[in-house]
């Protein structure tokens, strides 16, 4: 590694040469391979050592388990759909291989694309490497359907990083999650490869009708198949909401036996990446926690008045399915994005996670919501930490008028 540094050294772009414009990409690789050389050993602000390239790495190694299992899981549907296997385990290195085909490429077109556009920005404002999109790029390969173009992948990750986070100042200026802004802008710009019957299991485009029905697949994820029970003319898909969570459990649905977009299928996964956020203290316990009860208050409140049967969904088995775990855990806590104060982290949180049981259960056009209220939540984030502030100012001013009195 001294090797490795000296050389990097010997590379460094000197301020008054001709190479001056390149010295924060230098930097940026640097800082990320090595911890800086200057340090500070004094003042009333150092709280420990390490920096931001290090917590967005932290975030990084936390959806390795999501991307592992979506890995297998794109190649285990993928085979499903053609009636190759219908046993989870069969076929094991098959699937990991096909899964790699197609998700690999994701991954590496939105870290090109995107640290690309960040380099660019860097070296014309002359600043350092902002370190935000660490985690943006593999955020955006695990919300996307496998199958999704990659043209489609480049042209989302310029609009988000570009228009979601480079006009409002950078990294920590943004208002809205930038990977939730890439989402959106596929789910609106192409929705017929973010939506339907035909996105959500690899290659099944290309299987014929016929194929797909002797196999018993109908490529429908969870809730593109709950969301035929919130009309009363609908061609359900199951005769009851106890059939459909026979068909598929809770169960499953918590070890990620389901269809879906790359990294939100597995709870299990997601909560390994929960646990290392929590104990390094990254993410907001608060904000997970609340996330939560608003989507379970949602749950239980559409059971007390179920009007249709999607309604009568065990909420837990809403808090399973979809993107409502990983929103919890990887979008909603967004430092950036996500209320600033302790009682504001509360409400931001029980917000999000309440709009997205809304929007699932009573917008049957719509059959996920987690993405919409996140995105929701994150403008609303300032107005609820006024609010909190001012609040408290009142209660302070209140207090010191008694004491005065």
């Amino acid at each position: 590694m001294k090797s490795i540094e000296k050389m990097m050294r010997k590379m460094e772009p000197k301020h008054d040469g001709k190479w001056a414009k390149f010295h924060p990409v230098w930097d940026g690789f640097y800082t990320f391979l090595f911890t800086p050389g200057e340090t500070t050993n004094k003042g009333a602000h150092i709280r420990d050592g390490i920096d931001l390239k290090r917590t967005m790495f932290m975030v990084v190694t936390a959806l390795i388990p999501c991307l592992l299992f979506g890995i297998y899981n794109t190649g285990h549907w993928h085979y499903v759909a053609t009636g190759e296997t219908t046993e989870y385990m069969d076929m094991f290195g098959d699937k990991v291989i096909y899964g790699l085909i197609k998700v690999l490429p994701i991954v590496i077109v939105s870290y090109a694309v995107g640290l690309g556009i960040e380099f660019l920005f860097c070296i014309k404002n002359q600043h350092a490497i902002q370190e935000g999109f660490l985690v943006t790029g593999m955020l955006i390969p695990l919300v996307i359907p496998a199958d999704t173009p990659l043209w489609m992948v480049a042209v989302a990750t310029i609009f988000a990083v570009v228009l979601g986070k480079e006009v409002f100042g950078g990294t920590g200026m943004n208002i809205v999650n930038v990977a939730l802004t890439a989402r959106a802008f596929l789910f609106f710009g192409y929705p017929t490869m973010m939506s339907g019957d035909k996105v959500w299991m690899s290659g099944i485009a290309d299987v014929p009708r016929e194929t797909l029905e002797a196999n018993g697949v109908t490529g429908a994820t969870q809730l593109g198949e709950l969301a035929t029970f919130t009309g009363a003319e609908a061609d359900w898909a199951y005769p009851s909401i106890q059939a459909f969570s026979e068909h598929w459990s809770i169960m499953d649905s918590f070890f990620g036996m389901i269809p879906g977009s790359v990294g939100e299928t597995s709870t299990l996964a997601i909560l390994l990446g929960a646990a290392l956020l929590l104990y390094t203290g990254i993410a907001s316990w608060r904000i997970m926690f609340s996330f939560v009860a608003g989507g379970l208050f949602v749950g239980f409140l559409a059971n007390a008045f179920a009007v249709n049967e999607y309604m009568m969904l065990d909420p837990l088995h809403h808090m399973v399915i979809g993107g409502f775990a990983f929103g919890a855990v990887f979008m909603i806590t967004d430092p950036v994005t996500a209320s600033q104060t302790n009682t504001g982290k509360f409400i931001y949180g029980f917000l999000g996670g309440a709009l997205s049981i809304t929007i699932r259960v009573f917008n049957g056009a719509y059959p996920e919501g987690v993405m919409m209220a996140i995105l929701f939540a994150n403008v609303m984030a300032p107005l609820i930490d006024h609010y909190v502030v001012g609040a408290n100012i009142k209660r302070r001013v209140k207090r010191l008028k008694t004491k005065a009195a």
